[in-house]
C-alpha cells in the first residue's frame, strides 16, 4: 500500500488521504522547498473529514493511479484540513471566489512556489480533472509571465478585500441595530420559517440578534420570526428526531431534506438559541430541544476526557444519509404492525418514501421522520391521551434508535478544536443556568478543565487535540469563543477561577491579535505564520459567530466584571472599526450588532463616587448604589455594607422562588482583598405578584430596595488600604420579557488602621 507524507499527521482528514497514490504533503516548508527546487506549481486541496464532495473527489481522483500520476508528475500536492487551519482556508477560498465567482469544498487551488494563487476551482469530476491538470501545467510551462501577473493581481485584490478601511464608519447607535434587525426580518420566510429560500442553513446569528433585540425592546413583532424558525427546524427533517441533534442544513425550503453532516458548532449554537427561546416564551418544547441536543452530544460526541468531538460525516460516497432514513417495511420489522402504524402516522412515514437523494433528486423509497406539528399538540386529541401518547412515542423512538445504532455508522471526526468546544461549553453553561440543569454545567466545566489542562501551553491556547497530541497556536476564534465560555461558567457557578482564567487569556489576546492602528482583531496572531493577507475574518468562518463580534461582547463583560476600563475601550474600538460594515451587511455581523446594543446599554454604567463615599452605577433599568457605614476601621471592628437598587418603573427583579428555581434570584455578595468575615445578608422583603407569563404568584422586587451585609474586619487584618468588591446578580423583567442576567460589580475603598 502506498503511503505519503500525511501519515504522521493527527487530523482525521489528512489521515484519510495518507494512503492515496497522490504524493501528498502537509502544509509546511518541506513542500514549498520542493516546489522551488523542482520549479513546479503547487496543487493545494483544502477540505475537511465530513465533507461529502471531498470524499467523492478522493474516490474518483485521489485514489485513482491515473490521476495521481498526472498530479505527481507536474505538481507538488498539499492537503490542508480547513478546520485545523482556518487561516489558510479563508485565504485561498477568497482567491477561488474571486476567480470563479463561487466557492465550496473541496477547494482546489494552484499556487506559485511562494504561495500565491493563480488558478482555482472546487470539485472536478475525474475526466475533467485530468484535462484541467494538463492544461494548467502547459500554462505554467509556456506562459510563466502571465501566471506571475495573475498571481500578483490576485494577491493585491485579496489584500484590498480584507480591509474595512475604505468603508465609511457610522456612529454606534441603537438606530444602527434597529435598521439591521428590520433588514433581516424583511428576509423572513413567513410560510416556512427561516430567512430566504433553499438551501436553508440554521440562522444562528440572525436568531441571536433578534432574541437580543426582543429582550432590549420588547417588540412583540420579533417573536414570530424567532419562534416560527425555531419550531420549523425542530419539526423538520433537519432535526434528527430519533438520535437527537441537528444536521448541517436543509436542501429544500421547508426544512425536510437535510444535508446529513452533524457539526458540533451548529448544535452548540442551536442549544443556546433554544435555551433562550424557552427563557423568552416559557415554551417547554424549547427546553426539550436543549435536552435533545445534549442527549446526542453525551452519547456520540463526548470524549473520555470530557471534551467534545468535531463532527459526524453524512455517509459514504453514494450512500449519504443511509444511517438516518427508513423504509416503511423496516419500521414495521422493528416495531410490529401496531406501533409502526402509530409511528408512521405521527412522523409522516409513507410507503413510497419522502426522501430525495441529494445528488440525483430521485426518490429512494426511504423516509425522513418529521412532524407537521409538535407532539404535544398531536397528543391533545389523541385516543391514547396526552401523556399516554408521549410515553408510547418515547418507547417507540428508543426501539428504533437502538436498531439504527446497529447499522453502519457515519465517520466521526474525533479531533477536539478549542473554538468549537468553546461554543459548546458556552451553550451548556448558559442552558444550565437559565434552565436550572446542573448536569449541563457539569459537562461544561469538565470540557473547560480539559482544555485548560491539555490545550494551554505557556499561557497560550492551542488549536487542536487528537491522540494525546495538542498542537497549532490558537486563532482569534479559539480565544474569544473559549473565554466567553469561561465567563458563562463563572456566571453559572460563581466560581472566581473561571473569571481569572478568562482574564489571563483575554490579556494575551489583546497583545497578540488586536489591530492597534485601526481597531478590531486579526484572525491570526503576531506569532502566527505570515500568509498573503492578515485578515479579520469578517465572514465569521461560514456559519460561525463573527469572532470580532464575540470579542467585543467578551470585552464588555470583562469590563463589567473587573471594573477595568481597558476592556471597554478595546470593545469600543472594535465596534467602531466595523460600524460601516454593520450598516451595509447585517448578515454575518449579527454578533457585532449585539455588541453594539450591549455597549450602549452599559455606556452609562460608569461608576460615580458621591461626596459621602457612596458609589453609584447605572445598568439599565437599574441604578445601583453601594455605601460603607465606615471609611476607616480597626481590626476586630464591624461595619455595614448597604446595597441599594433603584429599579425603573415597569420593571421588576425576582427574589428567591423555591417553586420556580429556574428564575434568577437577586443576590448580593461581598469580597475583599483584606481578611474579613461576612455575616448573613439582610435582604429586603419581596412583593408577591402574579407573573403574567407563568400565571403564578412569584416573589419579586420593584421600586427602591436595599440589601445590608454585616462585615467584620478580622483581628489579623493588615493595616493599609483595602478594596471591597460588591457583586449583584440580577435579571430585570417587565410584563413581556426578561433581559439577559447581569452580574454588576462595584468596588469601594476602605482604610484599615491599627493606631
Amino acid at each position: 500500500m502506498h503511503t505519503n507524507q500525511l501519515i504522521n499527521e493527527t487530523s482525521p482528514y489528512l489521515l484519510q488521504h495518507a494512503h492515496n497514490p497522490v504524493d501528498w504533503y502537509p502544509w509546511g516548508e518541506e513542500a514549498f522547498a520542493k516546489a522551488k527546487r523542482e520549479n513546479k506549481p503547487i496543487f493545494l486541496s483544502v477540505g475537511y473529514s465530513t465533507c461529502y464532495w471531498c470524499h467523492v473527489m478522493e474516490v474518483e481522483s485521489f485514489e485513482d493511479p491515473e490521476v495521481a500520476a498526472v498530479i505527481n508528475k507536474y505538481f507538488v500536492a498539499i492537503k490542508v484540513d480547513r478546520e485545523e487551519r482556518p487561516d489558510i482556508d479563508e485565504q485561498y477560498m477568497l482567491a477561488t471566489q474571486m476567480m470563479t465567482g463561487r466557492g465550496g469544498w473541496p477547494n482546489s487551488v494552484w499556487l506559485t512556489p511562494d504561495g500565491k494563487p493563480w488558478m482555482a476551482g472546487t470539485y472536478f469530476p475525474k475526466p475533467t480533472f485530468i484535462s484541467v491538470l494538463k492544461q494548467i501545467n502547459e500554462f505554467w510551462v509556456n506562459r510563466r509571465d502571465d501566471v506571475n501577473r495573475q498571481a500578483d493581481a490576485l494577491a493585491d485584490a485579496a489584500k484590498r478585500s480584507s480591509t474595512t478601511a475604505a468603508i465609511q464608519a457610522v456612529p454606534l447607535s441603537l438606530e444602527l441595530v434597529d435598521q439591521a434587525c428590520a433588514k433581516l426580518v424583511g428576509q423572513f420566510d413567513a410560510q416556512n420559517g427561516g430567512f430566504g429560500g433553499a438551501p436553508k442553513f440554521p440562522p444562528h446569528g440572525t436568531l441571536a440578534l433578534l432574541i437580543d433585540q426582543y429582550r432590549r425592546s420588547g417588540d412583540k413583532s420579533l417573536l414570530e420570526p424567532i419562534t416560527k424558525t425555531l419550531d420549523a427546524m425542530w419539526l423538520g427533517g433537519m432535526h434528527d428526531h430519533l438520535g437527537g441533534g441537528f444536521h448541517r442544513y436543509a436542501t429544500d425550503s421547508d426544512w425536510l431534506l437535510p444535508h446529513f453532516e452533524k457539526m458540533l458548532y451548529d448544535n452548540a449554537q442551536l442549544m443556546r438559541l433554544y435555551a433562550d427561546g424557552y427563557q423568552i416564551t416559557g415554551d417547554e418544547r424549547y427546553r426539550d430541544a436543549v435536552e435533545d441536543i445534549d442527549r446526542w452530544v453525551r452519547r456520540e460526541m463526548t470524549s473520555p476526557e470530557g471534551a467534545f468531538y468535531s463532527a459526524l460525516d453524512s455517509g459514504e460516497v453514494g450512500k449519504e444519509g443511509e444511517a438516518y432514513v427508513w423504509t416503511a417495511e423496516k419500521i414495521k420489522e422493528v416495531l410490529g404492525e401496531e406501533d409502526a402504524a402509530l409511528f408512521s402516522q405521527v412522523y409522516n412515514i409513507v410507503p413510497e418514501g419522502n426522501f430525495l437523494e441529494e445528488s440525483t433528486g430521485h426518490k429512494t423509497g426511504e423516509n425522513i421522520p418529521h412532524l407537521n406539528q409538535p407532539l404535544q399538540a398531536i397528543a391533545q386529541s389523541h385516543p391514547l391521551g396526552k401523556q399516554g401518547l408521549i410515553d408510547r412515542m418515547e418507547a417507540i423512538e428508543e426501539m428504533l434508535l437502538r436498531d439504527r445504532l446497529t447499522w453502519p455508522q457515519p465517520h466521526k471526526d474525533d479531533k477536539i478544536l478549542t473554538s468549537w468546544n468553546g461554543l459548546m461549553i458556552d451553550a451548556l453553561a448558559h442552558a444550565g443556568r437559565v434552565l436550572d440543569e446542573p448536569k449541563y454545567i457539569e459537562s461544561a466545566a469538565a470540557a473547560a478543565d480539559f482544555i485548560l489542562e491539555s490545550m494551554v501551553r505557556d499561557g497560550k491556547l492551542l488549536r487542536t487535540y487528537r491522540s494525546g497530541t495538542a498542537k497549532l497556536p490558537g486563532y482569534l476564534d479559539d480565544y474569544v469563543y473559549f473565554c466567553k465560555a469561561l465567563l458563562e461558567l463563572h456566571a453559572a457557578t460563581d466560581q472566581r477561577r473561571w473569571l481569572d482564567e478568562a482574564t489571563g487569556l483575554a490579556d494575551f489576546m489583546l497583545g497578540e491579535f488586536e489591530d492597534d492602528a485601526d481597531g478590531g482583531f486579526f484572525f491570526t496572531g503576531d506569532s502566527h505564520e505570515a500568509l498573503i493577507v492578515r485578515s479579520k475574518n469578517l465572514g465569521g468562518g461560514g456559519n460561525m459567530p463573527n469572532a470580532n463580534g464575540i470579542a467585543a461582547q467578551l470585552l464588555i463583560d470583562l469590563a463589567e466584571l473587573t471594573g477595568q476600563d481597558k476592556y471597554r475601550e478595546s470593545a469600543a474600538r472594535t465596534l467602531q472599526s466595523f460600524s460601516g460594515v454593520m450598516a451595509k451587511q447585517p448578515h454575518t455581523t449579527e454578533h457585532l450588532l449585539i455588541g453594539v446594543s450591549r455597549y450602549l446599554a452599559t455606556a452609562s454604567a460608569v461608576t460615580a463616587e458621591a461626596a459621602n463615599g457612596e458609589r453609584t452605577k447605572r445598568v439599565d433599568p437599574i441604578t445601583f448604589t453601594v455605601g460603607l457605614s465606615k471609611s476607616q476601621v480597626r481590626p476586630g471592628e464591624a461595619l455595614m455594607v448597604t446595597v441599594t437598587l433603584d429599579i425603573d418603573e415597569g420593571w421588576h427583579l425576582y427574589a428567591v422562588n423555591p417553586d420556580a428555581e429556574f428564575l434568577i434570584p437577586t443576590k448580593v455578595s461581598v469580597q475583599s482583598d483584606a481578611a474579613i468575615t461576612i455575616g448573613k445578608v439582610i435582604a429586603p422583603k419581596p412583593e408577591s405578584r402574579v407573573d403574567p407569563i407563568l400565571k403564578t404568584k412569584l416573589n419579586t422586587y420593584a421600586g427602591n430596595i436595599s440589601f445590608e451585609i454585616p462585615v467584620t474586619i478580622d483581628e489579623g487584618a493588615k493595616a493599609g488600604a483595602a478594596t471591597f468588591t460588591v457583586v449583584v446578580d440580577s435579571q430585570a423583567c417587565d410584563d413581556s420579557r426578561c433581559l439577559e442576567p447581569e452580574k454588576t460589580t462595584i468596588e469601594l475603598g476602605l482604610e484599615i488602621r491599627r493606631d
